[in-house]
């Protein structure tokens, strides 16, 4: 029986797979997994689901979960619309000042959170540039409401879904859309059947980035909000509350809750990417 020949392989600059993955699974552990742990530890051991359930199932707790997720979700829509209309325009058009309109992008990035919050909120307050304008020619109060939470979080949340669909838009063909239209499609058509369901798992990711963002914002929000409770108190400030009022079972309940309610929504998502893949793998 013949045997076959042994090649010597030539030594790789990247680490193996077993140094790779144990690097990967300490730092996952370090980053996430053991928190995680021992926040679900102290609230199922050492608090009981039936106290977590007591400590969330009350008017002002349910009221900031609500606010939380309805805001982040309301201000993730709008981003991933915006978002990729922002990222095409990047891309496709060239125009006086699109450096710095994309260089403006990464701002809050690189802007501490507290900082965007009060500029927010002097810029948007009643008296402030742009709130005494909008409160004197609509009667619409922005500082202070729901609607101020909207607005910080769709400024944090932006370049998370622009700077995720903006590399896949550059990656597209023009001979694609081009080719489409020689067959006699319109630029709705075209723009339907095939720029978007290219772009569709890119974006549902920078969605799920901006979601997941927006929820456990802090430091934009509670300068604008105005902290009502039961009105614009979110879910974070009243764990901070609780923290400072040393009632830690209580922030690691509403932490829970928190926890639960983002890992289902992130999961639907995850599950309409697989489904938008398979979809276009079809196709």
């Amino acid at each position: 029986m013949a045997t076959r020949p042994f090649i010597l392989k030539a030594p790789t600059p990247m680490p193996g797979w077993g140094l790779s993955f144990g690097i990967l699974l300490t730092m996952l552990s370090i980053i996430v997994l053991i928190p995680m742990g021992v926040l679900l530890w102290r609230g199922f051991v050492g608090f009981g689901a039936a106290e977590i359930w007591a400590v969330v199932n009350r008017p002002r707790v349910w009221a900031a979960l609500a606010l939380s997720f309805r805001a982040a979700l309301v201000a993730a829509l709008f981003n991933l619309v915006f978002g990729v209309l922002l990222a095409w325009i990047l891309v496709r058009y060239r125009f006086p000042g699109k450096r710095l309109i994309d260089a403006a992008v990464d701002l809050p990035f690189a802007l501490p959170t507290a900082v965007a919050g009060i500029a927010l909120t002097a810029i948007y307050a009643p008296n402030g540039v742009f709130g005494s304008v909008i409160g004197q020619a609509f009667g619409i109060r922005v500082a202070y409401t729901e609607l101020g939470i909207w607005i910080a979080l769709i400024f944090v949340g932006l370049p998370f879904v622009v700077r995720t669909v903006q590399p896949v838009i550059e990656e597209i063909d023009r001979e694609t859309e081009e080719a489409s239209a020689t067959l006699g499609a319109s630029r709705l058509r075209t723009l339907t059947h095939v720029v978007l369901p290219m772009l569709a798992p890119a974006a549902l990711t920078g969605f799920a980035l901006a979601l997941a963002r927006s929820v456990g914002e802090y430091g934009s929000v509670i300068f604008i909000a105005g902290n009502l409770p039961n009105v614009t108190e979110i879910a974070p400030l009243l764990i901070v509350i609780r923290l400072e009022e040393f009632d830690y079972d209580g922030a690691v309940a509403i932490a829970i809750a928190m926890l639960a309610i983002s890992f289902t929504l992130l999961l639907a998502i995850n599950l309409i990417q697989i489904w938008s893949r398979r979809r276009m793998g079809a196709v």
